[in-house]
């Protein structure tokens, strides 16, 4: 799971999530479009908090509904908008010398924490056809690519930071791509948003389990970090609940407040989730060969 943000503050209890446009932090720039993707409404947001950090989000409303030929056409949009904020993070377009690491976050063994690993081995990885296939190589036009799913700290003893740090080295990347599961305040957001930014990510924090944190910093290399929201807590199910039976945020007894902010044991994930996370790893993995791989250009 990535970075812990809290909810707006002065509108009920705050709850996390990962997601930039449920933060209610200040933007500095904001922008949104809408498009039409296989008959389908598309809203595409990039904006940029005051800390200097870009966030692009594509609501695209339940991924369980896209399929096929429109399944590839938001494949398409996604990597269009991972391609520029790549170069933006870069500071010049992807060429075929561009090294590109993508990091699949997350324990395969638990579902609606699979994102990364199961994003990773659907990818067409091109690295080592550079140095075995040249010609084949030059011919496809792609970045060199490499791909890694490095579990987590309770199977390997090793923070993940690490291990990509590492790999990242070896591979002499220029530019890691984290993918991760993610964690929302909005029962509305699950498997239906995704997010994209390039301030990195803190494995685990979501759910309140925080990790070293891999970005730019860490990683010795910019970071972008790629998910879909897999997950809420307990607390915000019955305080949207609540919400919806008409009860206004602030009215709420403090009592009320204390239990939700108390009942944060409790991970939940939608009852498909084995069905919503094969269809967002296609999506994700389509996107990032589009972007960076054998389906570039």
């Amino acid at each position: 799971m990535n970075g812990k943000r809290e909810g707006k503050q002065g509108a009920g209890p705050a709850f996390r999530t990962d997601l930039a446009c449920e933060a209610g932090r200040p933007c500095a720039v904001r922008r949104e479009r809408c498009e039409t993707v296989a008959g389908r409404p598309v809203t595409v947001t990039r904006s940029r908090e005051a800390d200097g950090g870009r966030y692009v989000t594509v609501s695209c409303g339940p991924l369980g509904e896209w399929e096929g030929d429109a399944l590839t056409a938001l494949a398409g949009l996604l990597a269009g908008e991972m391609t520029a904020l790549s170069a933006l993070m870069l500071g010049h377009p992807l060429t075929a010398d561009t090294r590109v690491l993508v990091a699949g976050l997350g324990n395969a063994a638990i579902t609606p924490d699979a994102l990364g690993p199961g994003t990773v081995s659907r990818m067409t990885v091109t690295r080592h056809l550079r140095q075995t296939r040249r010609e084949l190589y030059e011919a496809l036009g792609c970045c060199e690519l490499s791909a890694l799913a490095p579990g987590v700290l309770g199977q390997t003893g090793i923070e993940a930071a690490l291990l990509i740090r590492q790999a990242a080295d070896t591979a002499g990347a220029e530019l890691i791509v984290a993918v991760d599961a993610l964690a929302a305040r909005s029962v509305s957001r699950l498997a239906a948003t995704i997010q994209l930014s390039d301030t990195g990510l803190s494995p685990g924090a979501g759910i309140g389990n925080r990790r070293m944190t891999l970005n730019a910093d860490t990683a010795g290399r910019p970071v972008l970090s790629l998910g879909i929201p897999t997950v809420v807590d307990s607390g915000t199910l019955l305080y949207d609940a609540l919400t919806r039976a008409g009860m206004d945020a602030d009215s709420l007894p403090a009592s009320v407040g204390q239990v939700l902010e108390s009942g944060r044991t409790y991970i939940v994930t939608p009852r498909d989730c084995d069905a919503v996370n094969e269809r967002s790893c296609m999506l994700l993995s389509r996107a990032l060969d589009m972007a960076y791989g054998i389906e570039r250009g």
